[in-house]
C-alpha cells in the first residue's frame, strides 16, 4: 500500500496540478463543478502563500521512554525535560501548556481554554473540558444592531469578544488529580522563559509583525509584543529575544497561588480593569465562578480500533466518530489514498456531519444532545440515502438529520506519552490568531475571541464560515461549541495513537484524514502528518485542498461530478501526534508546515 502512496506522491510532485486545464461539465443534477484558488476558511497568522508542492520528507522522531510533540521547539523541550526529571505525561502537559502561553502567543495561552483527553497506563480514560464560558452579562443578541443584523467585528476583536478563560483552572484540575511533580516545578519553565526571554523563530517574528497595527489600535499606550513603540519601521527578526516581564510576574502568581493566582487577587483585578477600560463584560464574579468540568469520554469502535475522544462542548469527537463510521463501509484502502472515489466518499461524509453539527450540537450543560443516536450506525446509514457516486450532493438539500424525540475555532495541539504509557492529548486555543488582540495591561497576556464560536445569529456564518443554530446560541455562563478534536486510539486494548491539530473548522477533517492515512493507507505517523489534505464543511459548499493534494484525473472526475474545488495558497493542519510502533517504541510526528517539533528520549 505504501508503494502506491509513494508513486502517487511522486506523480504529484513531478506532474503538479494544472487546475486551469480542467473543463467543467454539467453533472446529472445540473450542478456545475469548478476549480478555484484561495486561502480557504483559515489563514495561519505566520503563514505566507505556498511556493512549492508540499509533500514533506520529514522523518518521525523515535523514542522509548517518552515523547512530546507541540507547536514550538521551546515548548517541546520543556515537556521533554519534565519527563526526564521524573514527571508523568500530565506534568509534562501542564508545563507545555504554560510554556506555549509564553513562546507561542498566537495560540498558546492562559487567556483561552481547551480540552484534554487522558488515558492512563492501566487503560482508564478521562476527558477534561476547560472551554471558556460566556460572561454572566452576555445576552443572545449582544452582537446584533437594532435591526437584528450582526455588527461586524464585535465578536472577533476587542474586549467584548472574550469569554471567561479556562486554561489555568483546567491545568490546575488536571495536575491536582493526576500530577506527580509539584505545581511549582511544572510552572518553573514558563516563568523562566518569560523572565529570561527566548529567541524568536522566523515564523514567530512574521506573526508578531503582521499584527503590529492592530495591536496598537486595540491596545493604545501599551508596548506588549512590539519591537519598538517609537520607530515605526522597526520589525521583529528571527533570533531576536522576546522578554515578557509582566507575563513572568503573572506566571509567578499562578505558580505560588495555584488557581487563585489567576482567578482571584492581582491578576483578576488587572483582567477586569482591562475589560472595563475597553467595554468588555467579564467580571470578577465570572472569574471566581469558573470551573473546568470532568466529562465522560466519548468512545466508539472503528474496525479493530477503539476511538477515545472529546464529548460536547467539543463537536469534534462526535463528528470524528460519525466521519469514520460513515466511511467504514467503503473500501478506502483498495481505492487508494486521495483517489476520486476515496475523496468523494470523504467529502460527502463531511458534508453530512457538518450539517448535523450545526443542528444538534452545543453546551451539554444547557441542552440535551443526542450523542448515542448521532453516532449510531443505523442512523448514519440513513444519512447516505441521498448519496450518488454520479454527482455531488447539493449542500442546500442537506440538513441536519432527523432523530425521533429530539427537541430542537487559532488553536494549538500537543500530544505526550511518558515511559509508563500514560498519554495526554490536548487542544487549546484563543480562537483566532492572537485571540481578540487585547493584551491585559499589567499582566501581559492575550485574551481569547471565543464568543465568535457561538451562533451570534442563527444561520449567519462565524469567522471560519461555520453556520450554527439555536443549540449554540449565546447565553450567560454557557460554553461555546468547539471543533477541537483531541483524540487517543487503542488497538487490541493497547495504546496506539495520540492525535490532534489546530485549524478552526478544519480540525475535525484533518484529524479524520490523519487517522485514516495510518489505519487504511499504511503510512507511518510522520508520513500521515506530512500528507496533503482537503476539507469540506457543508457550508460554504466547496472543497478546499492543499496544492497538489489531488492528481489531475481525480480533479477532473470530481469537477465532472459537480464538485466545486478550491486550491489553497496556504496549508491545512498543524498536526502533533504520537504512534506506538509494533516494537513498543514511540514515533513522534510534528507538522513540517510550521515550527512544530517532536522531542523524545
Amino acid at each position: 500500500m505504501m508503494k502506491n502512496v509513494y508513486q502517487y506522491a511522486a506523480c504529484l510532485l513531478v506532474g503538479g496540478l494544472i487546475a486551469t486545464a480542467c473543463k467543467t461539465t454539467k453533472s446529472p443534477d445540473s450542478k456545475v463543478g469548478s476549480v478555484r484558488q484561495g486561502q480557504g476558511v483559515y489563514q495561519y497568522s505566520e503563514e505566507g502563500a505556498l511556493t512549492k508542492p508540499f509533500y514533506s520528507d520529514r522523518k518521525g522522531v523515535i523514542g522509548r521512554n517518552g515523547m512530546v510533540t507541540s507547536a514550538h521547539p521551546e515548548a517541546s523541550q520543556v515537556g521533554l525535560a519534565i519527563l526526564q526529571a521524573g514527571g508523568n505525561a500530565v506534568d509534562a502537559a501542564v508545563a507545555v501548556q504554560f510554556a506555549l502561553a509564553v513562546v507561542y502567543p498566537n495560540a498558546g495561552n492562559i487567556g483561552g481554554g481547551g480540552f484534554m483527553v487522558y488515558r492512563s497506563r492501566d487503560g482508564k480514560s478521562y476527558t477534561l473540558d476547560y472551554r471558556e464560558k460566556a460572561p454572566g452579562r452576555a445576552t443572545a443578541n449582544m452582537y446584533l444592531d437594532s435591526a437584528g443584523n450582526v455588527r461586524p467585528g464585535l465578536s472577533t476583536s476587542g474586549h467584548l469578544a472574550s469569554g471567561v478563560p479556562g486554561s489555568v483552572d483546567g491545568m490546575a484540575e488536571a495536575h491536582k488529580r493526576f500530577g506527580k511533580l509539584t505545581w511549582a516545578q511544572v510552572l518553573q519553565p514558563a516563568v523562566d522563559l518569560a523572565t529570561n526571554g527566548y529567541s524568536l523563530t522566523e515564523r514567530d517574528a512574521t506573526g508578531l509583525n503582521r499584527i503590529r497595527k492592530e495591536l496598537q489600535t486595540i491596545n493604545p499606550g501599551k508596548a506588549y509584543f512590539l519591537k519598538s513603540t517609537t520607530d515605526t519601521s522597526s520589525r521583529w527578526q528571527q533570533g531576536d529575544k522576546l522578554v515578557q516581564a509582566d507575563l513572568a510576574r503573572t506566571m509567578q502568581r499562578i505558580q505560588q497561588q495555584g488557581r487563585a493566582g489567576f482567578y482571584e487577587g492581582e491578576t483578576a483585578r488587572l483582567l477586569t480593569d482591562e475589560m472595563k477600560r475597553g467595554g468588555g463584560i467579564i467580571s470578577e464574579e465570572d472569574l471566581k465562578n469558573y470551573h473546568a468540568v470532568w466529562r465522560d469520554p466519548l468512545q466508539a469502535t472503528y474496525k479493530e480500533y477503539n476511538v477515545i475522544t472529546m464529548p460536547p462542548t467539543s463537536s469534534g469527537g462526535i463528528a470524528l466518530i460519525q466521519l469514520m463510521r460513515l466511511s467504514e463501509q467503503y473500501p478506502l484502502r483498495r481505492w487508494g489514498w486521495n483517489r476520486d472515489s476515496t475523496v468523494q466518499v470523504m467529502i460527502e461524509a463531511e458534508r453530512r456531519v457538518y450539517a448535523d453539527r450545526a443542528k444538534f450540537l452545543g453546551d451539554p450543560d444547557f441542552l440535551k444532545i443526542p450523542v448515542a443516536q448521532l453516532i449510531d450506525p443505523a442512523y448514519l446509514r440513513t444519512r447516505w440515502q441521498d448519496f450518488s457516486f454520479a454527482h455531488a450532493t447539493d449542500s442546500r438539500a442537506i440538513k441536519g438529520g432527523t432523530l425521533p424525540g429530539y427537541e430542537s475555532l487559532e488553536t494549538t495541539h500537543f500530544s505526550i506519552v511518558d515511559k509508563d504509557g500514560n498519554a495526554v492529548s490536548i487542544t487549546t486555543t484563543l480562537n483566532g490568531g492572537y485571540g481578540s488582540r487585547v493584551v491585559i495591561g499589567g499582566a501581559g497576556f492575550f485574551m481569547n475571541n471565543e464568543m465568535d464560536d457561538f451562533s451570534v445569529k442563527p444561520g449567519v456564518p462565524n469567522m471560519f464560515g461555520l453556520t450554527g443554530n439555536q443549540a449554540n446560541a449565546i447565553a450567560p455562563n454557557k460554553r461555546m461549541l468547539s471543533s477541537m478534536t483531541p483524540t487517543i486510539l487503542e488497538k487490541d486494548g493497547k495504546l496506539f495513537m495520540v492525535v490532534g491539530t489546530p485549524g478552526g473548522s478544519t480540525i475535525i477533517t484533518s484529524v479524520y484524514q490523519t487517522i485514516l492515512n495510518v489505519i487504511e493507507h499504511g503510512m507511518t505517523m510522520q508520513q500521515s502528518v506530512n500528507a496533503l489534505k482537503f476539507h469540506h464543511q457543508w457550508l460554504p459548499d466547496k472543497t478546499i485542498f492543499e496544492q497538489n493534494a489531488f492528481t489531475e484525473p481525480t480533479t477532473q472526475t470530481l469537477v465532472n461530478r459537480g464538485y466545486v474545488l478550491e486550491k489553497l495558497t496556504n496549508t491545512l493542519g498543524r498536526m502533533d501526534c504520537v504512534l506506538i510502533r509494533p516494537d513498543g517504541s514511540y514515533e513522534g510526528a510534528s507538522d513540517p508546515r510550521a515550527d512544530n517539533t517532536a522531542r523524545g528520549y
